[in-house]
């Protein structure tokens, strides 16, 4: 039989310096992040009638989804805009770079120029809101309707297709009551 070796070894030794490092850590972290060595407190949160995982119904209303709509789509096109005139201003841009922002550029304000016009055409026919994104390719309307009949989701049609060259297929139009 054996005996238990005795002698302490260099993994032995490792072992116990990793430890102690370990618990130094912790000790050091605790006291300073509770200052002092007390406990901080974040206080009582206050509320009887708390009920936790209960599911409300929440009423948006349609105009606050047409504004939220244009805000969103606005800001959308100032961070490309903005992009695009680093690009263009930037002095490390190639000459090729800063053509293709520029092209770019013009592209987006012809989308703007565009959405606005096919907007105002559309209310223009009796519907009561819309919004339209084009991104040069795919052309999505969202009308304000209380259930868009065929014949008026033809004339939006040919609304946006006056206006911009899409492929049928690539023509969405949504409504929201």
């Amino acid at each position: 039989m054996k005996m238990p070796n005795a002698i302490i070894g260099k993994k032995q030794i490792m072992l116990a310096g990793l430890t102690l490092v370990l618990f130094l850590g912790i000790y050091i972290n605790f006291v300073s992040s509770s200052g002092n060595g007390e406990i901080k407190s974040t206080g009582k949160v206050k509320g009887a009638n708390v009920n936790y995982g209960e599911s409300q119904l929440v009423d948006t209303k349609t105009d606050d989804y047409f504004a939220q709509a244009r805000l969103d789509k606005m800001n959308s096109r100032d961070e490309a805009v903005e992009t695009l005139k680093v690009i263009m201003n930037g002095g490390d841009s190639t000459e090729e770079e800063k053509e293709i922002a520029t092209e770019k550029a013009a592209s987006v304000s012809a989308l703007i120029e565009s959405e606005n016009q096919i907007e105002s055409l559309i209310k223009a026919a009796g519907f009561d809101d819309c919004v339209v994104y084009l991104d040069g390719e795919n052309a999505n309307i969202v009308v304000k309707s209380e259930g868009l009949q065929a014949n008026e989701a033809a004339q939006i049609k040919d609304i946006l297709l006056s206006e911009v060259d899409v492929l049928n297929e690539n023509i969405r139009i949504f409504d929201v009551n």
